[in-house]
């Protein structure tokens, strides 16, 4: 997690993998590359290690892509946006916690981003009457630093003056 220093950004992290995924993810792509290899001879032997890896790769960037930040008095999650000026509450949430609102009761309704390899997560509960979305859930890997700096841009919004 990086947490920028410019007065305007007060939180931001990466979702990345961990390094135990790259290496599953890797050791999948290999194998089944080296199972087509067994039946293939010549130059066509190469193809599927050629073609495997690198879309491996592209799969396992694609899985940490999400960036999470609070930015210009708004909560930036990968492409969504939310006016901190919505924000009602901020619950930080570990991994039991994180559960239970994602479990069985979950409301359909609420708007998810959750990373299964991130124990940490946010619950944004949102005072919007013209949007029917009750809450944000939003894996990170600091649910407290990120609560408090979206509560703290949520105030500095309410009283006129954005950081």
């Amino acid at each position: 997690m990086r947490v920028s220093s410019s007065p305007s950004t007060r939180y931001a992290e990466r979702l990345g993998l961990p390094w135990w995924l790259w290496l599953g993810g890797f050791a999948a792509a290999g194998l089944l590359a080296a199972e087509i290899w067994l039946g293939a001879s010549g130059l066509r032997a190469w193809l599927p290690f050629v073609l495997l890896l690198p879309a491996g790769l592209a799969g396992l960037l694609w899985l940490g892509r999400i960036r999470v930040a609070v930015h210009d008095g708004e909560l930036r999650v990968d492409d969504a946006r939310l006016p901190a000026r919505f924000v009602a509450d901020v619950v930080p949430l570990d991994a039991a916690g994180r559960r239970e609102v994602l479990g069985v009761g979950a409301d359909p309704l609420a708007f998810v981003v959750q990373r299964p390899w991130i124990p940490g997560a946010v619950q944004v509960v949102l005072d919007d009457p013209a949007d029917p979305t009750p809450f944000w859930v939003v894996s990170t890997r600091r649910p407290v630093e990120l609560a408090e700096a979206l509560l703290a841009a949520r105030d500095a919004v309410g009283t006129g003056r954005v950081e």
